[in-house]
This record gives structure tokens, sequence and C-alpha cells, in this order.
């Protein structure tokens, strides 16, 4: 055809290589091939023909959000013997009506970010990666800080709820990290802050979080609640981030870790590597951030709980322990998302791990054995029946050696014999290996030997060191007193044969 432009019919046929009738055919009719072939027709019957006007199209106008699958159910309840076959070609026949006949939707405007105006924050939960802390499943959510423009994120382990304690120690330890302050902050309606709190205290979360924003003076916004595109630039960001922990634990080979810390710095340095990815735009976004304030504020809230009798106190329906010496005391409590801290008066005196309810009906306990195992020593029978027994083993295999004894011996020995296991390991500091010789000897059909175990776990006897004290002579004083190392009112009295003048080389001597 495009031969055709200058030449002839024949001319243009033979130049493109076609026959001269080739060449013509193409004058009486210049559509393409593609465009001659006709529309493919049907080749049976329509199965919605009888049912598409008559009662498919009535539904859609009714109930505009119904599922296809539940249009089929409907007609295959009104007509049995319909052929359930028919669903892929009723889902394509309503994805068309609604195209030419449906509601309007929601359009997603997409926004351009500029430097340093947005870090947005959210909660992410993680229990698909599986992790687990010494052999324990480890159920957390992550706190996720992302800016807006540069793609910085600060990822913080959450072993709680959505609580805003969580909310600003995780926001301020990414700020920190950042080393600036974005002028908005972005969250979401914080639902799970605010969940089943009462007026008050829902008033109370909303001026203490409207204090933290004023005090890193950045402006608070928030998406509308169910609207999570609204938010897009973190949550999308979700699930890139799982999948990098993700990968990053299959390399690893395991999903287990010695401890919190450990686990923790496994996220920041996975965290680490997908911000260098980022840099130039990091550093770029830096420039454009408001300065940090001189220190951090409070990311904690603080109670004032007694000690009761029972070596311990109850917060949020879960019962800590804390030194017995402090039963009858008043502690002032603040609570982080992972621990608490405890202060009598302005002095520190304990830190526990943060514990939650085992469910709605029934609460936690957080017991640390060495807290109570004094008192628990005088009367070990209270081992048996206490209401925190499975918890005060600081280990499996001690909770394992107790069953066993009690399997084996009378309940009154079992206790004993637990009680002086859990002592052994407070007094001589061997938990983790005194566990290791007892799973041994409960793996080879052994109750654990208390005599041996002391035995092999008692303090190394070292000889006292031999200490020589060699007294300087008297004299050596007079050569101090000649150089003017002794207080002028000792040098007084220095007879005048020795206040002689001193040679041109002593100093020398003096130093070496």
């Amino acid at each position: 055809m495009s031969y055709r432009q200058t030449l002839a019919p024949e001319a243009a046929a033979a130049k493109a290589g076609f026959s001269t009738a080739s060449g013509y055919r193409f004058e009486e009719d210049p559509r393409l091939p593609s465009q001659k072939k006709a529309p493919r027709e049907r080749r049976r019957p329509d199965p919605l023909e009888p049912y598409w006007e008559a009662e498919v199209v009535p539904i859609l106008k009714a109930a505009p959000g119904i599922r296809v699958i539940g249009v089929l159910d409907e007609l295959r309840r009104r007509h049995p013997g319909l052929n359930p076959n028919i669903r892929r070609t009723l889902e394509r026949r309503i994805n068309a009506w609604r195209a030419l006949h449906g509601a309007e939707q929601d359009v997603i405007f997409r926004q351009s970010q500029e430097p340093g105006r947005m870090g947005l924050s959210d909660f992410t939960d993680t229990s698909a990666l599986a992790i687990t802390i010494a052999g324990v499943r480890f159920d957390h959510r992550l706190y996720h800080f992302r800016l807006a423009f540069s793609g910085f994120e600060h990822a913080h382990v959450v072993l709680g709820g959505e609580s805003f304690v969580a909310l600003a120690e995780g926001l301020q330890n990414a700020l920190w990290a950042l080393g600036g302050v974005p002028r908005e902050h972005r969250s979401d309606s914080l639902s799970a802050a605010f969940r089943n709190l009462d007026r008050n205290a829902q008033d109370d979360l909303t001026a203490r979080y409207a204090a933290l924003m004023r005090h890193y003076g950045m402006e608070p916004s928030r998406n509308n609640a169910g609207i999570a595109h609204e938010n897009g630039s973190i949550e999308s960001a979700h699930s890139h981030l799982k999948q990098a922990l993700e990968d990053a634990l299959l390399l690893r080979g395991s999903r287990d870790f010695a401890n919190l810390d450990a686990y923790r710095a496994f996220v920041d340095e996975v965290v680490g590597r997908r911000n260098a990815n980022n840099g130039k735009r990091i550093a770029l976004e830096k420039e454009a951030l408001n300065a940090l304030p001189k220190g951090r504020t409070a990311d904690f809230e603080e109670k004032v709980i007694p000690v009761t009798s029972s070596g311990g106190f109850t917060l949020r329906r879960v019962f800590y322990t804390v030194p017995s010496r402090l039963i009858g005391h008043r502690l002032r409590v603040r609570i982080y998302d992972d621990r608490l801290e405890c202060f009598l008066g302005a002095t520190p005196v304990v830190t526990v791990r943060r514990g939650q309810p085992v469910s709605e009906s029934k609460g936690g306990h957080v017991v640390d054995y060495r807290h109570v195992i004094h008192a628990l020593r005088r009367k070990p029978m209270a081992l048996l029946n206490l209401v925190y027994r499975d918890q005060l083993f600081p280990r499996p295999v001690y909770a394992r050696a107790f069953e066993a004894l009690r399997e084996r011996c009378d309940d009154r020995h079992a206790c004993k014999v637990a009680v002086e296991l859990l002592m052994l390991a407070h007094e001589r500091a061997c938990e983790a290996e005194l566990a290791d010789a007892i799973a041994a000897d409960l793996d080879a059909g052994r109750l654990p030997d208390l005599a041996d175990l002391r035995a092999r776990f008692r303090p190394e006897e070292t000889p006292v060191p031999s200490v020589t004290v060699e007294l300087a002579p008297l004299n050596v004083y007079d050569e101090l007193a000649v150089i003017g190392v002794v207080p002028e009112a000792r040098t007084n009295s220095v007879p005048e044969a020795r206040t002689h003048s001193v040679p041109a080389n002593s100093n020398q001597e003096i130093a070496a």
C-alpha cells in the first residue's frame, strides 16, 4: 500500500512481491485480513437466557454488593435442576453488566510527596512468621514507621496490643534513629488503643497523644476509619517488610531465637538493609526535617500499687512477683509495652517483663522464682497447689523433673527436691547448666540426685593469695623533702644540711 501511493497496481504488487491478482484484490478491499474475520457467534444455547432479565438483573439492582456465588445459590434454590457449571458464565455476564450499569466506584487519587512533610505509623500482625523464643511461640506485632517521600523505615517489636504506650515508644525510637522530625504524623483512627476504655480514659488518651505531637512539633492527622488505602504509603509497606523478614528467616535456616534481644537485633538488621537501599533519598529528606527536641517525652503510663502479702501486685489482671522485702510498700510502676519498671519513691527497685491475661475470664502471672524461693524453701509443700506453679519454673525441664518426682515419690519429697533444685539454681547462678544436667538424668530414666548436683555445682575452692607488703625506708621521705614534694610546714623542719642545692643532673635521676 506504500508503493501504491506512487505506482500503478501492477508495479506496486511486483515491488512488494505479490502477484498482480493479489494487487487488484487489495485494491478492491483494502481491509486487513484480521478485519475481514467475522465475529465469533454462540455455538451452544445461552444457559442464562431464561433467567437473566427476569431474575438475575432484578437481584443485581436490589442488592448491588451481592457476590456471584450468592446469585448462583439463589438461582439453584429457585431452579433445582440448574447446572452448577454455569458459574464462570454467570461471573462474566455479571461483571460485564456491572461495568455498564453498576454503581459508581471510589477513585484512588495518587499523591505526590515532598521531602520532610509526612511520616506514617501503623501496627501490623506478624503471626505468619511463626517466630519462637527459646522454643516457645512468640506472638507479637510490629510497630511500623515510614517516611512517605524517602521510604525510611523503623520497626519496633510490640509484645502487647495496639496501645498508646507502644505507639509513643515506637514513634520516639523511630524519630531519634532518624535524627529529625517530619512536619506531619499520619496514623489510623487508633481504635485499638481506645477499645474497652470509658469516656474519661479516652479523653485522657487523646490529651496524651496531643501532648506527644506538641512535644515534637508535628501536626497529627488520621485516615478515615476502615479506609486503609488512605494510609497506602505504610499499608503497602507492611507486606514488603514482612516478606523481607520471611526471606531473611529462610536464609537464616531457623525461626528460633535465644532471647527477645536477639530477635530485635535481627529485625533491626533487616530494616537497616532496606534503609541502605534508599540511602540517597533518605539523605535528601533528612535535610528537610525539623530538629529533634532536647529530650524524649514520657512513653509510659504510671500507677501506684501496693505489694500484697502474696509477694507481688496485680496490675490489669496480671500478677507480678517482686522481692519479698517490698511487701507492705507502695510501688510507683511505670508501664511500658514490654516491661514494668518499679520504684520505691524515686529509687528503682525491680524491672519485670510485662505479661498478658490468658483469656477474657482468666488472668495471667509473671513470676520470677528468685523473688519467692527463700520463703518457699521454708514451706516447700506450698508448691503442690500453688496457683502460679507452672509459671514458677524458669525452664520446662524443671517442671518435667517435678512431675517425674511426683510419679515415683510422695508429694512431700517431690516438693522438697523441686524447691531445693530451684534454690541451687539461684544460689549457684547455674540455671541453664543445672537444667542440662537434670535433662540428662531424666532422659536416662533417673531422678535428679540432689547431693550429686550440689557437689557438681559447688563453688570452686581457690587458695587465699599470699600478699607480701614491703615498707619503704624512711630516708626516702627525706629525699622527697629535698625536691619540695613534702608540704612547706614539714620542709621547714628539715636540717640545713639536707636543704643544699640540687645538682644540675639530679632532676634526670629523679625522673628516672
